[in-house]
């Protein structure tokens, strides 16, 4: 600071000399100088002596500006008053000097004073702006040149002599070059060639710096902006994209995102998408690609089993002039989902299969497929039911249905198998195919009747040709070999007739008759009939066997056993017999009368009057004589009653109801009158009843005449044909000694054949009636009960003074029917009960009276 004070003082006297040589004062100033600083003595330059300036008011003449010095009023000094800026005093001009007038009074005197203001290095170089924008294509060849605005600097002479210098870059250097007139003009060059991918923007920076000491510098910033060729091509980041993809995506679902960059920018880096199928040719219609974001979406339906690996291509094209392609694979991979069932297909079916086909027989051959892959296409196979066929595997995917157990038609005769199939999957998929399997029929079953011994009741009377019963024998076979005929045995069937149940049981009888000439049996329908009337009285038994033959190869037979059993009708009229102690030859011809007349259908009654004596004063209840009749009926059709039919009302008689006998119904005394007619009605308990009549006179004698009477015949009372006629006692014994010996001997019989049945009914299935399926009651129609087996316990009801009739009756309760399915409770019967059971049903027995007494 120093140093410039004395160059500064230096400046004033030199200019102080040469403004009084020339008459005009001169001074130099610094710019920049501090306020009161002394410009120079302007009262001493201009020849005031000390005192005189601010006598005489030296001062300033103001020139339209305010001045930057003033004259000091005391001293007459010009001093610095303010701020000095050469450069906006002046400008560039050079040099730069103030023209200053000065006023001196008394006397008034003008001086013109000469300002200098001399450059000081103040102003550091200034481009035009702080930031230049520079565009280049990068095509730019090297050696471009970019004209540059230079910078300026307010101060001159050396201190606005400027020196450009650029920061470091590669690809740009300054070139100066000398302008005509005398200036420089400054070149941005291309040294290397740009890449706009690679440095898109440079950025410099241009340092002007100018003369002075020290030298002060200015800088632009210049961005060089890279401007884009189309040079660069879309690139994929990947050459190949694999993608993997489940069969079961739905449409819509986003297969790959792909991504291309291209380096250039602008309409040159926009990328526009294309799609193209390699293969197959069909995924056209799959995929979809969506051009501006490169995401590829499903629009198809993708199937494993139809296309399982998709190439597509992927084109990438900018929008640059001209245009720029790059290219990408796409590989999906479709993944297999269990997505298809099973499929059991049938390539060969024999049926139907003989039901003796041996074990191992090939019922059928079977493919089994499943289109998935993997786990999701192994298949499991097996059968349902599991017997009686089985599934073996042949090759793969191939199995044979073979027999594993031995078949029955007659047990199954069609099979409906279900062979299954379910694949690894998870979820399984199941899948299944239905066979039929027929079994074709063996001639292996013979015909079996429903029963063993079938129990057939029949009226007597019947027409001929009238259905019996209908036989059924059951063959399981099919066609032939279950189509059955029927025929009666003659090898086995023996017929049984007489006129009474020992008769049948062997002792005596008409003598055997094949069962043929009693009934016949239809081949087809097993109807069983009637050849001619049935007579009870004739035949009460007929067992016979039924054959059953089926039409199989070779023939198959069953055989049932039949039981014909005639029940009675109501068709003969009670037959009154002769008095007791009659001839034997009077009672024979009464008992064939008898005969005839039931024969004829008619009732029969005694052609002569029957006579009884009775005791004047006898007591009541007296029995006086005994009616007797017999009737060739069983069962209720031959339990006979009495009636007295005439006299009616009180009359001294009665008749017993059962027992026939006739008593005296209270004391005779003389105005009975010495005789009575009796007219008595003898009826049985048939459907519709038959009935005889009897005529009884009885006359009334005394005492002794009565007593002389019954010595004579009876002990109670007396009976003949006509007045006067005497009866053997001797032969009326004798005839009731062989009634009783016939009747003891078919008792007998009747029981030991009871026994032997009861036995084979243990031992065999039980019976039905009428042939029908399941147990039925052996029943004789009548009014209360049937008829049945004869035993020797049986309860006797007696008729008349003989020995009565000793045949079992059976009756049927009414009892509902079983239910369905209902097994019968077999019961064993005692022998002594008078309760038993006959195929599966109750029965009640009593006795009541059949032979004729024998006196």
């Amino acid at each position: 600071m120093g140093e410039r004070c004395r160059a500064a003082l230096r400046v004033l006297v030199l200019q102080a000399a040469w403004a009084l040589a020339g008459g005009q004062v001169r001074y130099s100033v610094p710019e920049e100088a501090e306020a009161g600083t002394v410009v120079g003595r302007l009262a001493q330059d201009l020849g005031l002596e000390a005192g005189e300036a601010e006598a005489r008011r030296l001062r300033l003449v103001a020139q339209g500006r305010r001045a930057s010095v003033e004259v000091s009023g005391a001293s007459g000094a010009l001093l610095v008053s303010s701020r000095l800026d050469r450069e906006e005093l002046c400008g560039k001009s050079a040099p730069c000097a103030l023209r200053l007038e000065v006023l001196v009074e008394r006397p008034l005197r003008v001086f013109h004073v000469e300002l200098e203001v001399t450059d000081i290095n103040d102003n550091a170089p200034i481009f035009p702006a702080a930031r230049k924008n520079l565009n280049l294509s990068e095509t730019s060849p090297p050696g471009f040149q970019i004209p540059l605005e230079g910078a300026s600097d307010a101060d001159i002479g050396a201190n606005a002599q400027l020196s450009y210098t650029l920061s470091y870059s590669e690809h740009f250097s300054l070139d100066l070059q000398k302008t005509e007139e005398g200036g420089e003009s400054v070149f941005l060059v291309l040294r290397k060639p740009l890449d706009r991918e690679t440095i898109p923007v440079h950025r410099l920076v241009l340092t002007a710096s100018d003369g002075g000491r020290p030298s002060l510098t200015g800088t632009v910033e210049m961005v060089i902006s890279v401007l884009d060729v189309n040079d660069n091509a879309p690139q994929f980041n990947q050459s190949v994209y694999k993608v993997q993809l489940p069969e079961n995506a739905e449409r819509g679902t986003l297969v790959t995102r792909l991504n291309a960059t291209d380096l250039d920018e602008g309409a040159n880096g926009n990328i526009s998408y294309s799609l193209q199928i390699l293969s197959p040719q069909g995924g056209r219609d799959v995929f979809r690609i969506d051009k501006n974001s490169g995401e590829i979406r499903l629009r198809g339906d993708l199937d494993f089993e139809e296309d399982n690996l998709y190439r597509l291509q992927v084109d990438a094209t900018d929008k640059g002039t001209p245009p720029l392609s790059g290219h990408c694979k796409v590989v999906l991979e479709v993944l297999d989902v269990n997505d298809n069932a099973p499929e059991v297909r049938v390539t060969s079916l024999s049926v139907p299969v003989s039901e003796d086909a041996a074990v191992g027989t090939v019922v059928a051959l079977l493919s089994v497929s499943d289109r998935d892959s993997g786990a999701n296409g192994r298949v499991r196979c097996w059968v349902w039911p599991a017997s009686p066929f089985g599934l073996e595997a042949t090759f793969a995917g191939s199995y044979s249905l073979v027999l594993r157990e031995a078949l029955d038609r007659e047990r199954v005769s069609e099979y409906e198998v279900e062979v299954r199939a379910e694949d690894g999957g998870a979820p399984a998929l199941r899948a299944s195919r239905g066979l039929r399997v027929p079994v074709s029929d063996v001639n292996d079953n013979a015909p079996a009747f429903a029963q063993a011994v079938y129990t057939v009741l029949a009226r007597e009377n019947n027409a001929a040709g009238a259905e019996l019963a209908r036989l059924w024998a059951r063959d399981p076979d099919e066609a032939g070999n279950g189509r059955v005929s029927y025929s009666v045995w003659e090898g086995g069937a023996a017929a049984a007739s007489s006129s009474s149940w020992s008769s049948w049981s062997g002792a005596a009888g008409g003598g055997w008759r094949p069962a043929s000439s009693y009934v016949s049996v239809d081949a087809e329908s097993g109807r069983l009939w009637a050849l001619q009337p049935l007579d009870y009285e004739e035949l009460q038994v007929l067992q016979f066997e039924v054959r059953a033959v089926d039409a199989g190869e070779p023939p198959l037979c069953g055989n049932a056993t039949v039981q014909l059993f005639v029940l009675d009708e109501n068709d003969n009229a009670p037959a009154l017999l002769p008095p007791a102690g009659s001839a034997p030859e009077a009672g024979g011809a009464a008992a064939e009368a008898a005969r005839a007349a039931q024969a004829a259908g008619g009732s029969v009654s005694a052609s002569d009057t029957l006579w009884a004596w009775a005791a004047w004063g006898a007591p009541a209840g007296q029995v006086v004589a005994k009616i007797r009749a017999v009737d060739a009926d069983s069962g209720y059709n031959a339990w006979l009653r009495y009636e007295l039919w005439e006299p009616r009302g009180k009359g001294p008689f009665r008749v017993g109801l059962y027992s026939g006998e006739v008593s005296t119904a209270r004391a005779l005394d003389e105005a009975d009158g010495p005789r009575h007619r009796l007219l008595i009605v003898v009826r049985d308990h048939g459907e519709p009843a038959r009935s005889a009549t009897a005529t009884l006179s009885v006359s009334l004698v005394e005492a002794a005449e009565a007593a002389l009477a019954a010595a004579a015949g009876s002990p109670s009372s007396s009976s003949r044909a006509a007045p006067g006629a005497d009866a053997g006692a001797g032969a009326a014994g004798a005839a009731t000694n062989v009634w009783l010996v016939v009747a003891i001997c078919a008792v007998s019989s009747l029981f030991l054949l009871a026994v032997v049945l009861y036995g084979a009914s243990r031992w065999a299935p039980r019976a039905a009636v009428l042939s029908g399926p399941g147990p039925t009651t052996l029943v004789c129609a009548s009014e209360v009960g049937s008829w049945s087996y004869s035993q020797r316990h049986s309860r006797s009801l007696c008729v008349a003074d003989g020995a009565a009739k000793s045949d079992l009756m059976v009756f049927s309760p009414n009892f509902p029917p079983p239910p369905p399915g209902a097994a019968p409770k077999d019961t064993q019967p005692e022998p002594s009960a008078l309760l038993g059971t006959v195929s599966g049903a109750s029965l009640v027995y009593f006795s009541v009276p059949s032979h004729p007494p024998s006196g």
